[in-house]
């Protein structure tokens, strides 16, 4: 079964995201449709991926009958109202991180994936990595003992970059970075809700916050620390400390191609792309768009690995994050 997909915003991450999905058998994955708001931008992007339709808005994106699932490759401040678009026309949709604004915003898409008896996931990229996979299996195997300390970082200077210091584009260190420390935490312990959280940060005349550092304690005396920034360049590295041994991601842990297991490394390559990439490692995409492939064939509407329960976590914990900072959005006040 190929699965049909249409591409919503004709922007940096939907092109490589198209890139990522030739990595993988067209029996499998075909992408026949592509939609922007500007019809110059979404001919442009069909003509360098060979897209057969374009349209020239959403709405006509969502009544396109030859799709089978949706990627929501917009800006956040957007995903609500597209992903409600997209799943009220009964589109299955993958949607990029963060889900959603607010952990309200996230419910009212889970709740309408679940009115529409569609399938829906936050694009979390990085939990399909074959690293990623192998690490789960680790932890479950308890290879490294049991857990006690999990700490991540994520800094890259984007701060001329609009999109991250906006507050009505979104902007901010830790919607946008911040959460693949967050989500990374969680899939060590889990899915578990932490007992405590506790944030500081520091925020820009903007009013999104330009660094952040998150403290999450467990239960059983488990903790994690994570530092996100957009002003500088950090490690970029995750690592896992148990009673037996230690797990590590080498620089980048959010497209991790590597692994060091009590100091032994091992190599996770992602395929070369056909055409250049506007982020690292943009074909290990292709992972999870194998994931709502899966999901899809086995008639489910949601992702195990990346669960509803999953995102509505994650916004939650944010949430909390940003509130002890004072990052307010105008989502905040609805």
């Amino acid at each position: 079964m190929s699965i049909r997909w249409g591409i919503c915003s004709a922007g940096k991450i939907s092109h490589d995201f198209t890139v990522a999905l030739k990595t993988l058998s067209p029996e499998h994955h075909q992408v026949v449709a592509v939609a922007a708001r500007d019809l110059k931008r979404a001919q442009e992007f069909a003509r360098t991926h060979d897209i057969s339709r374009v349209h020239g808005s959403y709405e006509e994106l969502a009544k396109d009958q030859e799709i089978d699932v949706v990627y929501v490759g917009a800006i956040h401040p957007h995903h609500l109202r597209l992903g409600v678009l997209f799943m009220n026309a009964g589109k299955n949709v993958l949607c990029e991180k963060p889900l959603a604004m607010n952990l309200r915003e996230v419910q009212e898409l889970i709740a309408t994936a679940k009115r529409n008896n569609v399938f829906l996931m936050e694009a979390v990229w990085t939990r399909f990595f074959p690293a990623s996979l192998e690490i789960s299996r680790l932890l479950s195997q308890s290879e490294v003992g049991e857990v006690k300390m999990v700490r991540v970082d994520f800094g890259v200077p984007i701060m001329q970059t609009p999109r991250a210091v906006q507050k009505d584009l979104g902007g901010g260190a830790l919607l946008d970075i911040g959460i693949y420390c967050l989500q990374f935490v969680l899939m060590v312990y889990n899915g578990e809700k932490p007992q405590c959280v506790q944030a500081t940060g520091v925020c820009l005349d903007t009013g999104v916050d330009e660094g952040m550092i998150v403290t999450l304690k467990f239960s059983g005396n488990r903790m994690a620390v994570c530092i996100c920034t957009m002003a500088v360049e950090l490690q970029n590295e995750a690592v896992i400390a148990g009673t037996k041994g230690t797990v590590k991601i080498p620089a980048h842990m959010w497209c991790p191609t590597s692994l060091m297991v009590n100091g032994v490394e091992t190599q996770y390559p992602v395929p070369d792309p056909a055409l250049p990439l506007n982020f690292l490692n943009s074909t290990g995409m292709r992972y999870e768009a194998e994931e709502v492939r899966q999901c899809l064939l086995k008639g489910l509407k949601e992702s195990s690995r990346m669960s509803h329960a999953d995102s509505a976590l994650l916004a939650e914990i944010m949430d909390e994050a940003r509130r002890q900072v004072g990052v307010v959005y105008s989502q905040d006040n609805q």
